[in-house]
């Protein structure tokens, strides 16, 4: 630097004395940074513990890692920008150093050159060449305090070129830092990727057949969808004794279609004190409550003849009259709703059955007739027009948008979410304890019975092991897998059904060891969707995982009797 001999002048810093600026000192947020990076690298180090990477996870610390990365561009601009006022700082000073030492030079040469003039002046101008001299002297002294206060500037800028210099190789570390994080978050999350992919390569899909088959033994447990309706709830096995033990049976939450009203969720929310517009937004979103559509419409019910809306809702039966008031007026809204929709206000005709809304031609009376005319003219539209206002006896627990149903199209109005009294699950304890429809008889059920066996839908783990069994051997050769129907009935279409022992045999002809009985299980779910995501088994076969899906698909095609998981969240008993 050209500062030496001035910087040795003073050892202190002093406050503003020239016209020219210099920026204020800034706090320094890489430290901040440091602490969240260390927590992020803890993090990965917990990731990589993990035996398989959490891909939300990596979500999450991507996002971390993104803002990171914001705040390291902030402040390197911030550096460059404090690098620009140095430099402006630097050339400023500069020239003040030149000007200063031109005007120090001339005044000491002056000093020296005019001083030995004094002998020859007279005694009568000696007094007005010492003030001349005094006036010199005080000029030089002024030189030298502009000179002082140079000096100093000049160390406030060498101190805050060398802060500027600390933090430009602290940031280069912290971005090397953040290079090496994104680098293996992107290779955690390819990794993440390439296993769901290695998974998916290895589920053998149910033929379309096979779909045909479980969608019948479906229908055939008559899965009620109206509260209202007479059919028989599903039976908790949990403290029935089939007659033998150990014994396993997997529990559904809810009904199938868990989309729009839930009839029980609704009686929960009315009995906790909420109003039927507080109800029905539970349930729906993005539409107009319109109070007084017209009450002039007919609607056409395929064979009894046409109806007013208002007289056709009264003859609904898909709710009891020993609901809820509320409730009731909720349900009246979404069937008067959903008629004028499904016949396009009364254009087309709608059925009388669960397919679209129990009808009967006599009125229903009592409350239920009190909630609609509490709600004449009461129809949920957007834009202007009814919506399909579905609903269901029992959600489980949770409302399922349209687009979440397979085979379902996606629909504005319907929406994802948790009916439970703190609108979150993160237990399947939780959702005994707070899902608004608890009290439903189909809530928490083991569906389908033997009668061999009191009439329940237990298993011995020897049959659950069979189930295993299936889908390992689907995932090793696909083209097995028109042999693993219910070996208690003959083959659908006169194929060959391949026994239990069958099925241990093929698996041991592809080097994998089966399964004679389960031991133990563990399910995984999603609470945020309500899903069941991992099903896993240990047993004398070792130790397997599946998805839930992929489990139940195969559970359903192959258990015994009219055994079923009829929805996408299950769980398991054992006793």
């Amino acid at each position: 630097m050209r500062f030496p001999i001035l910087l040795a002048l003073l050892f202190f810093v002093v406050g503003i004395f020239f016209s020219f600026h210099i920026p204020p000192v800034f706090g320094d947020p890489l430290d901040d940074i440091n602490k969240q990076l260390g927590e992020l690298t803890r993090a990965r180090e917990m990731s990589i513990a993990a035996t398989q990477p959490l891909e939300s996870r990596l979500n999450t610390l991507e996002k971390q890692l993104a803002d990171i990365k914001r705040r390291v561009a902030a402040i390197e601009a911030d550096l460059a920008r404090k690098k620009l006022d140095l430099e402006k700082a630097e050339e400023d000073i500069i020239e003040k150093e030149e000007e200063f030492t031109q005007k120090v030079r001339k005044t000491y040469m002056r000093s020296y050159l005019d001083i030995p003039i004094l002998s020859f002046f007279s005694q009568e101008e000696t007094s007005d060449l010492t003030l001349e001299l005094a006036y010199r002297r005080a000029q030089t002294n002024k030189n030298k305090e502009e000179i002082t206060i140079l000096a100093l500037w000049i160390k406030d800028l060498e101190e805050r070129r060398t802060k500027l210099e600390n933090e430009s190789v602290r940031l280069v570390a912290i971005k090397a830092k953040v290079d090496e994080e994104s680098g293996f978050l992107k290779k955690e999350v390819a990794g993440a990727k390439a296993y769901q992919s290695k998974l998916t390569s290895q589920i053998a899909d149910l033929t379309a057949q096979q779909q045909q088959i479980i969608s019948q033994r479906l229908g055939n447990l008559n899965i009620p969808r109206s509260a209202g309706t007479a059919a028989a709830a599903c039976t908790d096995d949990r403290n029935i004794d089939p007659g033998f033990s150990p014994r396993i049976a997997f529990f559904t939450y809810g009904v199938p279609n868990r989309t729009g009203l839930n009839q029980y969720g609704a009686d929960g929310r009315a009995r906790a004190g909420q109003n039927v517009e507080t109800i029905l937004s539970a349930y729906y979103q993005n539409y107009e409550l319109k109070k007084d559509y017209s009450t002039d419409i007919t609607i056409n019910v395929e064979g009894h003849g046409g109806y007013n809306i208002e007289e056709y809702t009264k003859r609904i039966y898909e709710m009891p009259n020993s609901f809820a008031m509320e409730a009731l007026k909720a349900q009246a809204i979404a069937a008067r709703s959903y008629a004028l929709a499904y016949t396009n206000n009364g254009s087309g005709s709608i059925c009388t059955t669960q397919s679209c809304q129990v009808f009967k031609p006599e009125k229903k009376g009592g409350a239920w007739e009190e909630a609609v005319n509490a709600t004449r003219g009461w129809v949920m539209v957007s834009g202007g027009s009814p919506v399909k206002t579905w609903y269901s006896s029992t959600h489980g627990g949770y409302i399922f948008s349209t687009s979440e149903l397979p085979g379902w199209s996606g629909t504005s109005w319907t929406k994802h979410a948790t009916d439970t009294t703190s609108g979150s699950a993160g237990s399947f304890s939780d959702l005994q304890s707070n899902a608004y429809d608890r009290n439903s008889p189909w809530f928490y059920c083991d569906w389908g019975s033997r009668s061999q066996y009191n009439k329940t839908a237990w298993l011995k783990p020897s049959e659950v092991a069979d189930i295993v069994n299936i889908v390992l051997l689907a995932r090793a050769d696909s083209s097995t897998k028109d042999h693993f129907y219910q070996t208690d009935k003959s083959h659908p279409y006169g194929g060959e059904v391949w026994n239990e022992e069958r099925v241990k045999s093929e698996l041991r002809s592809r080097n994998i060891t089966p399964f004679n009985s389960v031991s133990d299980i563990s399910v995984s779910a999603d609470f945020g969707s309500g899903r069941t995501s991992s099903i896993s088994f240990s047993g004398d076969g070792g130790s397997q995982s599946f998805s839930g899906s992929e489990f139940k698909d195969w559970f359903n095609l192959r258990a015994p009797a009219n055994i079923q998981i009829v929805g996408p969240l299950y769980n398991i008993e054992r006793k």
